[in-house]
Formats: structure tokens, sequence, C-alpha cells
């Protein structure tokens, strides 16, 4: 479990640039738990940090200076000044320098295989973690964040009972953040989804709500989910583990 939260410190640097959403964009993501808690994760693809400035949100600023500065300064927090420190401090209006520190910052984490800044707000990463169940996880989490999505959920409801809900492989979170959503930024994100998640386990299935249902497979069974703009309920399972 460690090496989940040292992904939600990582990601903290994309979560806590101000007014910032981190959604997917392309990816494949898998979720294997053992009926005896052994579990391993892993998401492949892209992660896109999109602008929720309130020019962003509304479509507009007042046209005021303090707007512009505010829309154009996006705040740095541990992980990305800790990259400034190792590879230098771009420039407080490069937007590309900050995500590039970022970049770097992450690929240091435990966990990261990979990680590369595409340009326009894109990284394309590799992460995969493994170890026991015995708490509540999320992928990825940041409680300084004023956005927190989580493209996965893993609750632990009771002592043999778990659920796993995957609110960001699905274009509901749009509609979470308040009566007036998030505008373009939330349309774009819901646009670029694009991928597939995959949960095995040999735990008894209570319930899931992927219409196909579960396959049987060598490791026991298999949900596939794919996402796509038309994803509107995020995936859901909940599994009864050994006692």
């Amino acid at each position: 479990m460690r090496g989940l939260v040292r992904i939600a410190g990582a990601l903290a640097g994309l979560l806590t640039l101000s007014a910032c959403l981190v959604t997917p964009g392309r990816f494949e993501s898998s979720l294997d738990i053992r009926a005896d808690r052994r579990f391993a994760f892993t998401y492949s693809g892209e992660i896109l940090a999109s602008d929720l400035s309130p020019e962003a949100l509304t479509g507009g600023g007042d046209g005021s200076e303090a707007d512009e500065g505010a829309a154009a300064e996006p705040t740095l927090l541990p992980v990305a000044a800790q990259a400034e420190e190792d590879f230098g401090a771009p420039d407080a209006r490069d937007d590309d320098g900050e995500m590039r520190a970022i970049a770097a910052a992450l690929s240091r984490e435990q966990g990261f295989r990979s990680v590369r800044y595409l340009g326009e707000r894109k990284f394309a990463i590799d992460y995969a973690v493994s170890g026991r169940l015995d708490h509540a996880f999320l992928f990825p989490f940041n409680i300084d964040a004023q956005i927190m999505l989580p493209f996965i959920a893993v609750e632990l409801r009771a002592p043999d009972r778990v659920r796993v809900k995957a609110p960001g492989f699905a274009t509901g979170f749009d509609k979470s953040q308040g009566p007036t959503g998030m505008g373009g930024a939330g349309d774009k994100a819901a646009k670029a989804l694009d991928g597939r998640f995959t949960l095995t386990t040999d735990a008894q299935i209570i319930s899931q709500n992927q219409e196909d249902g579960a396959q049987e497979v060598a490791e026991g069974k298999r949900i596939v989910w794919t996402v796509t703009p038309l994803t509107s309920d995020a995936p859901m399972a909940t599994l009864r583990l050994a006692p």
C-alpha cells in the first residue's frame, strides 16, 4: 500500500496546480484483487491536466489585470518545487516548463516505470504497484487539491467486503462540481476519454455494472469496461473477500 501513498504524493504535483483538473485520456488500466487481499494495479496511458481557471470555467474573465495574472501563474506545490530544485526552475509564466518539471519529479517516484510530457498539458505514464489491500486507497488523490477526482477508488465496506469504483473512467465527473459543472474544461476532458479498465479476481463478485457480466478466466473472473466519451456510469463492482 505504500506504493499508492507514494503515487498520491507524486501526482499531487499535477493535482495541485491551482485550478487544474487531472483526467484520463487514452489509457489501459487493470486491477487484480485476490480473495486473500493481495492486489496489483496498473495505469498505462495519458493523463490530461485541464485548465480550471475562472476564465476556463466561465468562457472568459472580466478583463482585469488581476484576472490575467491569476490565470497566467498557476501555483506549483511540493513535487514540482522539488523538481525545480533538481532540474532548474522554469519561467513563472512558462506552462510547458512547469509541466516538464512535474514529469521529471514523477519519473523519480517508485512505481512510475516511465513518464513523458507530450505537450499541451498531456502526459504519458506507465505505472504499476502491488501489495496487500488492508485499507482503502484512491488513485490519484491529494488533500490539498482544489479538485479531487480519483480515477479509481477502492473502499473496504465491511470486514470481508470491498467496493471498487472508477469515477474518473466516466463522463459523470463533469456534472459533480456544482450546479454549473466545469464548463468547457469538463467537456474537453470528457471527449478525451478512450480506454479500457479490467478487473480480475478470485473473490466472490456480489455486484457489478458491466452489462456483459464477468467472464471465467484462469485467474478467476474478469470484468472489462470500455471507456469512451459516451460512458456516463462509472465502472463499479463489489467483492466478498476471504474471512
